[in-house]
């Protein structure tokens, strides 16, 4: 931008010929002098041979004195007055539904929404009945878990497209408190009973197992249900106090590197089924490990049945996932091959009797109906209150990415506030109905995005789907082997593995990134899952300070017959001005990297410290710069020298890159502010934000009578440099060097 464009935006341009009091910056100076250098400042202004200087002058908004107590006082009343209209705007913001349900295009949306929705509900059959496994629950629990989840988001969410319920890194997260929480109740976590003996009668379920098996089952899903009440409770003080800033600090990279990280764990304890072991699951550090060395010890005990039905069903299943998406824009629908790999492998086991002629482990007696609500265990809550941390951060985190991520893409908004209690709600309200903890999953809420989802709508109909298995069907999966679940789970993990592909491709982007990734996902697999993610988060957070600590550094060179200021080392032909060196630095300047930032700076330009130290020896040997520079002298302080100090008069330092100061940047900026005044080189600061200049003020960075040498720009600062080099030791005080706030 120009100088004669620059008036176009409220800016005053002044002239130093005008008057006294409207002086550029080589005159600009306070009415009433406070000290010597006004003084000088003053005789500087009768000198009629000071050239006229256009200058930028910006006046300050006056900063309002609030009384904090009537300010407090004021937000109290506003907040606790009700009204009808605020009445109902709170309820309709809590409950979204009663917004968008009365307005719903009934021809538009109704088909997309039940087909999407009767696609995922069949999707959902078999993958809760198998995530229940990787949950430690009983098959049931799984299908409670889906269907409350699928119901509460329709009221309460404001997405139209993600698909809330059982999530795998979730469910290995649950399933790892609850065994630890059996062992340390004493019950063996080895053995895993058949499914409870229950037996519907309308909605009672009269429980025929004996106490020691029921113990065992309710402990577990006691444990379970409590984490996710806790959880959801985490998520709605979150979105209460609206610290959803918390998700801010999981990337991209690192959640994708806790996903894949997790999905060898998760692999790893599904393996057993695989085979038909029975064994007790690891927990703690190197859990995965730990699991592989007992497979290894006990694979002579691999039940031939139970492998041959795996291979068998990962021969159809893996082709047949890959079919549906490789033609997924072809087809209306994918095709339900889990569906139809569950009720075959049922048929099969069934007539086949393959639990009682092999010994093969099936799923057992699934109940129908609906057990009566209990409350959480609140005894349990001390020992599981910082699992659920961990539990309810990864949990919002994916379904407010979600949500956004699908919002964006269609071109409606979500309220991220509202995402944190909805996924709250689902967590809150079902813990009292046997659940444990939900969220959205990316490839449901592909699955049904790409199956002509419009309206949340959808989530009724996935949930009749499941209302109808837990009310008739689910006793017809009493012969279904758990191997077959196992695949499932297995396969389902193929996009979270699929990200080994794309690190090439992360690589060339960022490569702090893939590191970033690379740790996360170790972690996560060979430690464990929670420690995985903290140590994600730290690394991640020492990754930004390190970008700070050693940021791009670089001089600027000039674009010629314009006001644009680049890197000399990235752009040729770009044109400097003798004597003014331009100094860049991108990154907030504060105690890490203030050290970086002074070397920096001096390698750019001159070391002033042993330029000076070369001036004293010089003058006590009495010995001439041009005898010292051309001596032929060969020490450090000869080769500073023969960067002549006096061919550079001027180093400005470019702050639009500098977000903030601390005490340590403002002490840095003062004492290499000193350093190059006591070799004659004035230091000018351009384009800092009004956080800077605000911070350099209350760091006492320039005298009172110098507050108005402000530079709005590196041009400006250059011309001013050109100009006071022509005017040198005529409009300019001696021992006075004007600088920027």
């Amino acid at each position: 931008m120009s100088l004669e464009s620059k008036e176009q935006h409220d800016l005053s341009l002044t002239d130093s010929s005008e008057g006294n009091d409207q002086h550029g910056p080589l005159c600009n100076i306070p009415p009433e002098p406070a000290n010597e250098s006004s003084t000088d400042f003053k005789q500087f202004e009768a000198n009629d041979q000071c050239t006229p200087y256009r200058r930028i002058h910006m006046e300050p908004q006056e900063k309002s004195n609030t009384n904090f107590k009537k300010f407090v006082i004021k937000k109290l009343r506003r907040t606790c007055q009700c009204s009808p209209t605020k009445a109902k705007n709170v309820i309709f913001g809590f409950l979204p539904v009663l917004r968008w349900l009365p307005k719903y295009d009934l021809k538009k949306n109704i088909l997309g929404d039940v087909m999407s929705g009767l696609i995922v509900g069949i999707l959902l059959v078999p993958q809760s009945i198998a995530y229940s496994l990787l949950a430690g629950q009983e098959p049931i629990y799984g299908l409670y878990t889906s269907f409350f989840a699928s119901i509460i988001y329709f009221l309460l969410g404001t997405s139209r497209h993600i698909s809330v319920g059982i999530f795998g890194i979730l469910c290995l997260m649950i399933g790892e408190v609850v065994d630890r929480e059996l062992h340390k109740a004493g019950y063996d976590t080895a053995h895993t009973p058949p499914s409870l003996g229950m037996v519907s009668n309308g909605s009672t379920l009269l429980n025929q197992t004996s106490d020691w098996i029921c113990d065992r089952s309710c402990y577990a899903i006691a444990v379970g249900s409590t984490v996710t009440f806790m959880a959801g409770v985490y998520q709605v003080a979150m979105g209460f106090f609206q610290v959803g800033f918390v998700s801010v600090y999981l990337s991209d990279a690192l959640l994708s590197g806790f996903v894949t990280g997790a999905s060898f764990t998760i692999l790893t304890s599904q393996a057993k089924y695989l085979l038909g072991l029975s064994l007790p699951r690891s927990n703690g550090v190197g859990s995965l490990i730990t699991t592989w060395i007992h497979i290894f010890r006990n694979i002579h005990r691999t039940n031939i049945c139970d492998l041959i039905t795996s291979l068998l069903c990962l021969l159809v299943l893996l082709p047949t996932k890959e079919l549906n998406e490789h033609f997924k824009s072809k087809l209306k629908a994918p095709i339900p091959t889990e569906l139809i790999v569950v009720v075959a492998a049922t048929l099969a086991s069934h007539f086949g009797k393959l639990h009682e002629k092999y010994n093969s482990s099936i799923a057992g007696h699934i109940p129908t109906g609906f057990m009566p609500p209990k409350a959480p265990d609140w005894n349990l809550i001390p020992s599981l209150a910082v699992d659920a941390i961990a539990i309810s951060i990864i949990g919002f985190a994916i379904t407010v990415s979600l949500s956004e991520m699908f919002a964006k893409k269609h071109g409606y908004t979500v309220r991220a506030n509202q995402e944190m209690y909805a996924i709250g709600f689902c967590n809150i309200i079902p813990s009292f109905f046997h659940c444990f903890t939900t969220s959205a999953a990316l490839a449901k809420t592909l699955v049904k995005e790409s199956t002509g989802c419009q309206t949340q709508l959808s989530a009724v109909v996935t949930a009749l789907v499941l209302l109808l298995v837990l009310l008739v069907i689910a006793p017809l999966f009493y012969s279904l082997q758990k191997s077959v679940l196992g695949v499932i789970t297995i396969v389902n993990l193929r996009g979270a593995l699929r990200k080994f592909k794309d690190l090439p491709k992360m690589w060339k982007v960022s490569r702090m990134d893939t590191v970033i990734w690379f740790v996360t996902m170790l972690s996560s697999a060979l430690i464990s899952t929670e420690i995985g993610l903290l140590i994600g988060v730290c690394f991640s957070m020492f990754c930004v300070i390190l970008r700070t600590q050693k940021p791009k550094i670089s001089l600027l060179g000039w674009v010629e017959e314009s006001e644009i200021f680049e890197s000399m080392s990235a752009y040729k032909n770009l044109q400097t001005k003798p004597g003014v060196k331009i100094f860049r630095f991108v990154a907030p300047l504060y105690y890490i990297n203030k050290e970086c930032f002074k070397s920096a700076l001096y390698k750019k330009t001159l070391n002033p410290v042993l330029v000076k130290a070369a001036q004293k020896k010089a003058a006590k040997t009495k010995i001439t710069k041009e005898t010292v520079i051309f001596s032929g002298i060969q020490d450090e302080v000869s080769l500073q020298l023969s960067h002549d100090p006096l061919d550079l008069h001027t180093i400005v330092i470019d702050c639009s890159a500098i977000q903030f100061l601390d005490t340590a940047g403002i002490h840095t900026l003062k004492e290499v502010r000193r350093d190059y005044e006591a070799i004659g080189i004035q230091v000018l600061l351009a384009q800092c934000n009004p956080s800077v200049r605000d911070s350099l003020a209350c760091g006492e960075y320039c005298k009172k009578e110098e507050e108005n040498l402000l530079f709005y720009s590196v041009y400006e600062a250059m011309a001013f440099a050109e100009e006071y080099q022509n005017q040198k030791g005529v409009c300019i005080p001696n021992g006075l060097s004007p600088s920027s706030d």
